[in-house]
């Protein structure tokens, strides 16, 4: 039986660059005083009028060159953000009628910073079924437009980014090759702890001033907790999904994190005891995309020689929600 392999790769992120001194100017922050805490030196942010459908569009579209496929070859559309262009529809429809593929199928996720992930496990169930051949996955944010950038909001204001990453996907079947094996979990009891409020359709309306003076339409964030169950959490999964291929971290040529902050992927790193060449991470120039980051390391990998035929790969990720999850793939 068939199961999922990833035929090329994309990004594509703002060209307005955003620096640590850019951000001191505009609340009571350092650039030393960023780094340390996060490893970020510089994110990208949209300019007003760009979507998150414009860059998911032109990652997509490097990914399907690099497949050596055509718009017209695409079964479906896996969209994966926690910041749609709009409430409803989500963004995978707006991305289908921006690359004109048809009247293919376009799913939305809202798994946040594991959307990635938890993407490729649905593309791979719907290739092993039969039921699509060739699948584009894209993770995509545009978290600028969500903060407020000031010294009460700077815990988020200095780590959340804009920018896509896609992934053409497609049949494997010679069984050590493509995606191998998942490990996904969820733990609701902490959702509060990284979230949105408002709007919300359990109110009435669906936001309101006092939300709005409250801050309620503000990504909130404990960053603490969540950097306590992110350094558990990631490395306990990354254990789970090699023992699930029969393969240990010594076989592992590299393990991509989720960019959420350069501490919690050190602390990572060091808990699984892998060297420096074995992980690698971009979080210092691109900030954290949440659903993006991934592809977003994957990317620049493929195309910078990181990745070679028969590497043994393992992606991960921790975010809102809580909900986390790996998945091992032999390029």
């Amino acid at each position: 039986m068939a199961h999922a392999r990833i035929l090329g790769t994309g990004l594509a992120v703002p060209d307005r660059v955003v620096t640590n001194d850019d951000l001191s100017t505009r609340m009571d922050t350092t650039d030393e005083w960023i780094r340390t805490r996060t490893g970020i030196r510089e994110r990208r942010w949209v300019r007003e009028g760009e979507t998150g459908v414009d860059m998911a569009k032109a990652a997509s579209e490097r990914a399907l060159e690099m497949a050596g496929l055509k718009v017209s070859d695409l079964d479906g559309i896996i969209f994966a953000t926690s910041s749609p262009d709009h409430f409803v529809p989500g963004n995978g429809v707006f991305l289908q009628r921006a690359l004109g593929a048809g009247t293919i199928p376009a799913l939305d996720i809202r798994q946040a910073c594991s959307g990635f992930i938890y993407g490729l496990s649905l593309a791979d169930a719907w290739i092993r079924t039969g039921q699509f051949r060739r699948l584009l996955l894209v993770g995509a944010e545009i978290q600028s437009t969500g903060m407020e950038i000031s010294t009460e909001e700077r815990h988020t204001a200095v780590i959340f980014a804009d920018g896509a990453g896609a992934v053409v996907l497609g049949p494997e079947e010679n069984p050590d090759r493509g995606l191998l094996a998942f490990d996904l979990h969820s733990q609701g009891e902490f959702a509060e702890t990284l979230w949105v409020d408002s709007p919300g359709s359990m109110y009435h309306p669906r936001v309101s001033h006092q939300h709005i003076d409250e801050k309620r339409h503000l990504l909130q964030m404990d960053g603490k907790e969540v950097f306590r169950h992110a350094v558990t959490r990631m490395p306990e999964s990354v254990q789970a999904v090699l023992v699930k291929i029969g393969k240990t971290t010594a076989d592992l040529a590299l393990l991509l994190p989720h960019q959420a902050n350069l501490r919690i992927s050190e602390m990572v790193q060091r808990a699984l005891k892998l060297r420096d060449e074995q992980v690698y991470n971009n979080i210092d120039r691109y900030g954290n995309t949440t659903a993006a980051t991934i592809p977003l390391l994957l990317d620049e990998c493929v195309r910078g020689g990181r990745l070679h035929p028969g590497d043994l790969v393992v992606m991960t990720a921790f975010g809102s929600g809580f909900s986390w999850g790996s998945v091992a793939c032999r390029w």
